[in-house]
């Protein structure tokens, strides 16, 4: 009942010839230092094999833009289909790991493998962080941080999508003074 959740298309493989991406929903940060995330992934999907092989993967980020292809990928295996042709998605080669980042990702988390945990259902993979890609286009050029609001963020809740919306605060602003 924790939601919305990110909706992210995870990337794998160690070469073009294997590269594989599955929507999850199942994602998030669970340190700051070192940076580090988790997924969690059915062992029965066809992407589950080729991140315990490699241990490594790519959390992409996904925009209203790219909803129809994230959602296309969540519910057909790279086993029967060829996911890159099919969504018109564009596989670059990973800086720091072998699984590929999507171009039209705003933001491409690299991650390498620490720990795979069973939970039931799933299994997670706890990873560090090796590698960011973002667009620059929603860099800012003064401040350099990435703009969230500006990429339109998909954001996933009980079987729906949503954009992420309205900019209400910074963290901290309930008890910033007033000048």
């Amino acid at each position: 009942m924790i939601n919305p959740i990110p909706a992210v298309i995870v990337t794998s493989g160690s070469s073009p010839e294997n590269w594989n991406m599955l929507t999850v929903a199942w994602t998030g940060t669970i340190c700051s230092d070192p940076a580090m995330c988790y997924i969690s992934v059915r062992p029965e999907r066809h992407s589950y094999p080729l991140i315990k092989e490699n241990m490594e993967f790519t959390i992409n980020l996904t925009t209203t833009e790219m909803a129809r292809a994230t959602d296309w990928v969540g519910v057909r295996s790279g086993h029967d289909y060829d996911k890159w042709k099919e969504t018109g998605l564009t596989p670059l080669p990973g800086v720091a790991v072998k699984s590929p980042t999507i171009e039209q990702s705003p933001l491409s988390i690299e991650c390498k493998v620490k720990q795979i945990t069973h939970l039931g259902s799933h299994d997670m993979f706890i990873a560090e962080v090796v590698n960011v890609r973002a667009d620059e286009r929603f860099l800012d050029p003064e401040t350099g941080r990435f703009s969230l609001r500006d990429a339109q963020l998909l954001a996933y809740s009980h079987g729906e999508y949503f954009e992420l919306g309205k900019f209400i605060g910074k963290f901290g602003f309930s008890v910033k003074k007033k000048k």
